[in-house]
């Protein structure tokens, strides 16, 4: 059954040379880059905050890494008390960034969806959006889809996939949040499914486990920017649809129906949490995993372990492990490795992995980036995508710059370009 929309002409409410969807790390990172670059530079946000799952989302810390000069900048512009450190103040870092953006001279518009978007034969020519301001379209000659899930790329008809290529099952999504109260003196920090601690009544991951409702049922615990505050990545949703509303609704409603349980259980086994309470919690339902981009190249789990230096590289130094939540339950997805990840080089990403094989105009970024499911589980993480973001927003400016085609910038410009900065 169908409802068929009265035909009607939408304005035309910019004429950029870069718009980028998303305001996530990767979308921050690829905005300020382009404009740097001496783009005229659009970055689109449906939430009224920059920032994404770093800030909206109450990311505990930015784990992982990437030789980056831009990470760098955001972990020395938000640094606490004078010290860099990759733990998150949420509030801070959500003023950097658009200090970031607007030294930089791209244009911001928060509050605003992109719904669909303008293509041309086999051409992205721009975006439409829906805001408090009506439906309007955004012309550009290069666009960067950071919007994580790809919306952009999808609507535009990039070819993609979704989760694990056998059954199409994708990483649970999670709800954080944070407790006050707590004797951070004492207090038990368990900073990975790995790690476990013994007390009287038990280990606390088995613990977890045995009396959490499912499924949650892990401990996943870490320090904060505030005395006596705590950031919890202990809800659980696993079968969550990030490009489905319905889907996202019940995540949140599943994940919030946790947190009453789990603060029990932290009250009741996890020492120095005795008198612990809610203060926040993210209004950004956490998703981990969608769609994966057909993209000029694949990264994938082999490239990683054998840390393979691609001559096209445009991310360097790239590192982080398996990090697959079960995609059934709680804990540890059985293909997922952290602690006893072997390949301590870190590795590369080529600039086919930004460039969709069948779409001109576009860019992704961040973790819709071309790869398998194994191989995301290591890249999606906050300090890479601000990299891939990077090396999208340097390729997106030179395209402009020598009227191009996105496919066809040369990757030793983008290379001279990430060195020298």
């Amino acid at each position: 059954m169908f409802y068929s929309e009265k035909k009607r002409d939408i304005s035309i409410a910019g004429k950029y040379d870069v718009v980028v969807a998303g305001a996530g790390p990767a979308g921050i990172s690829a905005a300020v880059l382009a404009a740097r670059g001496g783009a005229k530079v659009l970055i689109i946000e449906y939430l009224g905050d920059v920032g994404g799952i770093s800030t909206s989302g109450l990311m505990s810390h930015f784990t992982g890494n990437a030789n980056s000069k831009i990470y760098r900048e955001i972990l020395s512009r938000g640094a606490m008390h004078g010290e860099i450190t990759t733990v998150i103040d949420p509030e801070k870092l959500k003023t950097v960034y658009l200090e970031m953006l607007a030294e930089a001279g791209a244009d911001i518009l928060l509050y605003t969806f992109v719904c669909e978007a303008i293509v041309e034969g086999n051409a992205i020519k721009g975006v439409i959006t829906e805001s408090k301001s009506g439906r309007r379209a955004f012309l550009a000659d290069a666009i960067i889809d950071a919007t994580g899930d790809g919306d952009v790329a999808a609507y535009a008809g990039a070819k993609y996939i979704k989760g694990r290529k056998e059954d199409g099952a994708m990483q649970p999504a999670t709800l954080m949040f944070k407790v006050g109260g707590v004797d951070t003196k004492n207090a038990v920090f368990l900073g990975s499914f790995e790690s476990t601690y013994e007390t009287p009544r038990g280990e606390l991951q088995a613990l977890a486990k045995k009396h959490l409702p499912h499924p949650a049922g892990h401990v996943l615990l870490y320090r904060s920017s505030l005395p006596g505050i705590v950031t919890c990545n202990m809800t659980n949703a696993v079968g969550i649809d990030g490009t489905s509303a319905e889907s996202l609704t019940r995540g949140e409603m599943i994940c919030r129906s946790q947190m009453e349980p789990i603060v029990r259980f932290l009250r009741e086994f996890v020492p120095g949490f005795e008198n612990c309470y809610i203060i926040s919690a993210a209004s950004l339902l956490g998703i981990r995993e969608t769609r994966h981009f057909k993209g000029v190249a694949t990264l994938t789990e082999r490239d990683i372990l054998e840390a393979k230096a691609f001559p096209d590289w445009v991310v360097r130094d790239a590192y982080f492990n398996f990090d697959v939540h079960n995609i059934t339950g709680a804990g540890l997805d059985k293909t997922g490795v952290q602690h006893k990840f072997s390949q301590k080089k870190g590795y590369t990403i080529p600039y086919g992995c930004l460039v969709p094989e069948n779409l001109d105009g576009l860019l992704l970024s961040g973790r819709n980036i071309s790869g398998t499911h194994m191989a995301h589980s290591n890249f999606r993480v906050m300090p890479i995508c601000v990299a891939i973001g990077e090396a999208g927003g340097v390729a997106a400016a030179l395209a402009v710059k020598n009227n191009c085609k996105l496919r066809d910038v040369n990757v030793g410009d983008i290379q001279n370009i990430l060195i020298k900065e």
